[in-house]
């Protein structure tokens, strides 16, 4: 694999590795580069031929290995919701979760600014995800669980800890994790995916949104 694969697609080989090293490298081969294609074109337009032409394999080689190309869909998706999304929402990120925090805003800034790194690391998986966990259902099912057993549980606890020292508005924790969700992804597809050549200041950006969610969008006042 070239030099620039991203480290989550090592990390899939490895779980598709076998005992017979050729059979591995065609694999590798084949995972890559249909990885490359359902991420810009989806899986629907994706077709074997493709996969094979550019993995640089007969298509019969994809059929020997993927009874069909849901089949392949799969072997990436699957790994990916069970095996890969919790460990690499989790690798650093839970160690963010369980740092002391003594203001509300360092904590939402520290969060925006790991998953805008992450984003611009893992572009090929994130769009894996968006196009296709939507309509598996089971890959669905294993990504909430994931997201509600380890992620929600652990930023609920952050954020009832600033609702008893006051600096957060008394509400449901979910309410407050799903604002801050909605802006930050919205901030990240919009300068990751959608307009990434568009130049703007990182940090800048980041505390304007943050400024956005902790005091709203009404002009403030003089008296305020």
């Amino acid at each position: 694999m070239s030099h620039n694969t991203e480290q989550w697609l090592e990390d899939l080989i490895r779980l598709t590795d076998g005992d017979d090293k050729k059979k591995t490298d065609k694999q590798a081969k084949i995972l890559e580069a249909a990885i490359e294609i359902f991420s810009e074109k989806g899986y629907a337009a994706t077709s074997t031929s493709e996969i094979a032409q550019k993995a640089g394999v007969a298509e019969g080689t994809i059929f020997r290995h993927y009874k069909t190309k849901k089949d392949l869909l799969l072997s990436i998706a699957g790994p990916i919701a069970t095996k890969l999304v919790a460990p690499f929402l989790m690798r650093d990120f839970a160690k963010l979760l369980d740092l002391p925090y003594n203001q509300v805003d360092e904590f939402f800034r520290a969060i925006a600014r790991d998953r805008v790194i992450f984003a611009r690391k893992n572009v090929k998986l994130i769009k894996i995800l968006f196009h296709e966990v939507p309509f598996q259902p089971e890959l669905m099912e294993q990504v909430k669980g994931l997201l509600t057993n380890i992620v929600v549980q652990r930023i609920e606890k952050v954020v009832k800890h600033f609702q008893e020292q006051g600096q957060v508005i008394e509400a449901p924790p979910w309410r407050i994790m799903r604002s801050a969700a909605s802006m930050f992804i919205g901030m990240i597809i919009f300068h990751v995916f959608l307009m990434p050549e568009f130049p703007f200041d990182e940090e800048e950006e980041i505390d304007r949104t943050l400024d956005i969610l902790l005091h709203g969008i009404a002009r403030r006042t003089e008296a305020e």
